[in-house]
């Protein structure tokens, strides 16, 4: 039995009414909170390290960076799903961060030993683009295992908010430890970071047991494994036309965060020297990002989702990219251009992200994991490297930023035309729970394979 809850904070009670947090959420609420915030913390710490090498190899040579990616996620995803048909969630849901932490510690001593060694350079590269998404993917899923679909609506933004807090706090590190630690002593930092998470995904997994018990939140319990085999994810997706419509925004997101991350390669490649510069330009960059969206989402994407709903949170983002790229391809300048990357990762991070994991409360839980990780992890990256392979050809074939930016602007429209079909869904299967029924996606339109 938990003691009675602790009369909040000033600061909490604050948060507490503007999200509107009830006496029997706030433990999780804050649970949650501190691990999105550590992870992510740590997260942004090793983030630095990782887009400097891509500095180093050059934007020339990224698409063969993101394929290796891409490879390692399609491999990693059913190695994932058949320990989860295996072991219980209660035991693997902390076991994949203990084995990212000693992840950590081996690229800490392999870049200690080959400072020069592009294999290690490219290793660690692929590793970190693999194990983020499934550091994100996994807390998030016990997120949606965790809270109903109207708890998720109310409390998903300040959860969030909690994951950008930490993404100020990494580069803030990073800024000012990066010369005296050096790369190597930051990967220590984020392996005690991810120590931290372990033990918080301990006690958010008991607060999830106590929630269950209490009233409103998701019925699943954690003490066991979840039926079927490695590629069970990859059939969800595919079988299901909400996974896919699910699937086809994740992959269109990815591929317009691409070509914002190929313009911020070339850039800052051409305009600073020194492996050290690049990442402390980077960081400044992240920072900006983070503090604007922590804004956004304590300030007012909740109240947004309230009252105009998840449908126009996951159309927002499309929209303003569309706006974006125009600029861009209008004005290609240094200037622009990290101005498009700082709006891309504030609406990515702070509107769709949230926007489109309150989608994953309305499935059964196999899904949440499961299938959830692979459109988390493979379709992520399918989408970063076709778009990489696309922008390596469109430069071969000589068109330069704003030619891409075009592109940008077209795959943008199409992002926003399933960003209304997801929506949609989500509303009719929220619905469909509140009137005690089995969830179920309406009929598609005419002529859409979504």
């Amino acid at each position: 039995m938990h003691s009675a809850t602790p009369p909040p904070s000033r600061l909490g009670a604050r948060l507490s009414r503007a999200a509107r947090i009830e006496p029997r959420e706030r433990r999780a609420v804050a649970l949650a909170f501190c691990c999105y915030f550590v992870l992510f913390a740590s997260y942004y710490i090793l983030r630095p390290v990782r887009d400097t090498i891509a500095t180093v190899f050059g934007v020339d040579e990224l698409q063969w960076l993101f394929t290796g990616t891409f490879i390692g996620s399609l491999v990693a995803s059913p190695i994932y799903a058949a320990l989860a048909s295996r072991v219980a969630l209660q035991r693997l849901l902390p076991g994949v961060f203990w084995f990212w932490l000693l992840n950590v510690l081996l690229f800490d001593a392999l870049l200690a030993a080959y400072p020069a060694s592009r294999l290690v350079a490219g290793a660690y590269y692929v590793w970190f683009s693999v194990v983020n998404l499934f550091m994100v993917s996994v807390l998030w899923s016990l997120m949606a295992d965790t809270f109903s679909p109207d708890q998720s609506a109310r409390l998903f933004p300040l959860v969030a908010a909690g994951g950008e807090l930490g993404a100020i706090a990494g580069p803030l590190v990073t800024r000012f430890a990066v010369h005296a630690i050096g790369l190597g002593g930051l990967l220590l930092v984020a392996a005690g970071g991810f120590l931290a998470v372990i033990v918080l995904v301990h006690l958010l997994m008991r607060e999830k047991a106590a929630l269950r018990q209490s009233g409103e939140a998701q019925r699943s319990t954690l003490d066991h494994a979840l039926p079927g085999n490695p590629f069970e994810g990859f059939g969800e997706v595919l079988k299901s036309a909400y996974s896919r419509n699910q699937a086809a925004f994740m992959f269109l997101m990815t591929w317009v965060a691409t070509v914002a991350y190929f313009f911020q390669t070339e850039i800052i490649a051409e305009s600073v020297s020194g492996v050290a510069g690049r990442a402390v330009v980077i960081a400044d960059i992240a920072l900006a990002v983070n503090v604007l969206s922590a804004v956004i989402l304590i300030g007012g994407l909740g109240r947004f989702i309230q009252r105009f709903g998840v449908t126009a949170s996951l159309a927002a983002t499309p929209v303003i990219m569309i706006a974006a790229f125009v600029v861009v391809a209008l004005s290609p300048t240094l200037f622009m251009i990290q101005a498009i990357q700082v709006v891309r990762s504030v609406t990515q991070f702070a509107v769709a992200r949230p926007s489109r994991e309150i989608c994953f409360t309305v499935v059964e839980q196999s899904r949440r994991y499961k299938g959830k990780n692979v459109i988390d992890t493979v379709v992520y990256r399918f989408g970063d490297v076709s778009s990489a392979w696309f922008q390596a050809g469109l430069r071969a074939a000589g068109l330069q930023i704003p030619g891409a930016a075009l592109v940008g602007i077209g795959a943008s429209l199409l992002w926003g035309g399933v960003a209304l079909a997801l929506g949609r869904r989500y509303e009719a299967r929220r619905e469909s729970a509140h009137r005690g029924l089995e969830p179920a996606a309406p009929s598609p339109p005419p002529g859409s394979w979504l």
